[in-house]
């Protein structure tokens, strides 16, 4: 063999080396790669459902959503996590029920711009609240130092129904003063009503309704 055919027997070993060098680099950056798009999209999606409400176990009522398993042993593992991150405790199932109103009656997103009207029944229970929160998820600060209304407390008409006012002005009657902006949303908790708390959720005619009057600037 000459030595010309030695050079390039060499270079061509030398970059027969090169390219499975290439190509076994490749390959650990390809699982690289992989690894760290399935981590990032496994946090990502977790976070997301952590800053969510609990994805699963929902029940609607007109503009309302409850989860009646969220304070039971029946709780998926969403529920558990999500509470635990934001530091609430649920109401029992022989407590009560919560419900949570992020849109009106006509699902329209609840606007701190507009003025609404919340009325005219709650389902029976010893004792109901409706509270006021803002897009923080934190209670109104208004300036009569009133964030919510409870069932002992609320004005009522001869028939027993009752109407709440919400809107950033002063109002007559039942009023709850809206954040000076943004979204907010409502909490509705019946305590220790008739029977099991779930029971309540097969006829949502009983529970307010939310109507949009009007919105300004």
């Amino acid at each position: 063999m000459t030595k010309a055919s030695e050079a390039v027997s060499m270079r061509a070993s030398s970059l027969s080396e090169r390219l499975v060098s290439i190509r076994s680099l490749s390959n650990v950056l390809l699982v690289l790669y992989a690894v760290l798009l399935a981590l990032g999209l496994g946090l990502g999606s977790a976070y997301w459902v952590m800053n969510e409400e609990p994805p699963f176990g929902v029940v609607r009522l007109g503009p309302w959503k409850a989860w009646p398993k969220l304070g039971s042993p029946e709780a998926d593992p969403y529920m558990r996590a999500i509470m635990a991150r934001r530091g609430e405790v649920p109401l029992a199932a022989g407590e009560g029920l919560t419900l949570i109103a992020a849109v009106d009656s006509e699902e329209r997103r609840l606007d701190s711009a507009c003025a609404y009207r919340i009325g005219f029944t709650v389902p029976a229970a010893r004792l109901w609240t409706l509270t006021a929160y803002d897009e923080a998820g934190r209670l109104v600060n208004s300036e009569l130092g009133r964030s919510g209304f409870t069932s002992a407390e609320v004005i009522r008409d001869s028939q027993d129904r009752f109407q709440i006012a919400m809107a950033r002005s002063l109002q007559p009657g039942n009023w709850l003063q809206l954040p000076a902006s943004g979204p907010f949303t409502i909490a509705l908790r019946l305590y220790d009503p008739p029977g099991a708390a779930g029971s309540i959720l097969s006829d949502d005619t009983v529970f307010p309704s939310i109507e949009r009057l009007e919105c300004g600037a």
